[in-house]
């Protein structure tokens, strides 16, 4: 049996993942802190977990509690979508809010290393394919996105580490999947310029037309995903597959 768990599944990225899971018969585990309230059709195959994934206690405290045992139970393989991911806080240092900048660490990277330890854990896996979305910022720095960078970065050379472990069951790969018309591309449109001086790129991206549909890109992640080809590279980029 064939399970995904997928963070963020409620909107933009994650939601279009979710609902091209959904579309090929995949059960989806989806984790984030709203549901997603059109599953296409396929209700039947959607878990949902309401949990803030900001908050490691709270995902510790689930995890000990067996509830991520409980709903892989008879899985073979298992596929772990690490999409949940926060772009602020946006600004150079000596601005930058410390909780947010906390939320960014808990949600970006603690969350994804976290969650890719538990489902390696599981007993009844035969093959875990382990996917962080990471981001072209993990790669280049941009000014303002020092945190983002940073924690992006922290998911490509987690994927680099644990491919060298040796994990008989394990494929991992973090992928930049390229830009993508979100929620998030809107809120960087909004950032002053004195915090994101690229904000005029993103803003021209946009205006071209240059911007990729969360579904199309949600449509070629998931060939990826279950192509042969996973994980033969622990980090790429979705537009030179």
């Amino acid at each position: 049996m064939l399970k995904a768990i997928l963070t963020g599944h409620s909107r933009g990225l994650g939601a279009a993942i979710c609902n091209e899971l959904l579309g090929r018969k995949i059960p989806v585990l989806g984790i984030a802190r709203q549901a997603l309230g059109n599953a296409d059709g396929h209700a039947d195959l959607l878990e949902q977990v309401s949990l803030d994934l900001s908050d490691p206690a709270a995902l510790a405290g689930w995890l000990a509690a067996g509830e991520l045992s409980r709903r892989l139970a008879g899985c073979s393989r298992v596929l772990l979508i690490n999409n949940a991911g926060l772009v602020q806080p946006v600004g150079p240092l000596g601005v930058q809010d410390p909780l947010a900048v906390a939320h960014a660490v808990s949600v970006n990277v603690t969350a994804p290393l976290m969650l890719a330890d538990a489902v390696c854990a599981q007993a009844d896996a035969g093959e875990v394919r382990v996917l962080h979305i990471s981001s072209g910022a993990g790669r280049s720095p941009y000014p303002g996105w020092s945190v983002y960078c940073a924690t992006k970065a922290a998911l490509d050379h987690h994927a680099r580490a644990a491919a060298l472990d040796g994990v008989a069951a394990l494929r991992i790969c973090s992928l930049a999947p390229g830009i993508i018309d979100t929620d998030m591309q809107a809120a960087i449109r909004a950032t002053p310029l004195e915090r994101f001086p690229l904000r005029e790129r993103f803003e021209g991206l946009k205006r071209d037309g240059s911007l990729a549909s969360p579904a199309e890109c949600a449509g070629k992640l998931v060939d990826f995903l279950l192509d042969e080809r996973f994980g033969a590279e622990a980090v790429a980029d979705l537009r030179t597959l």
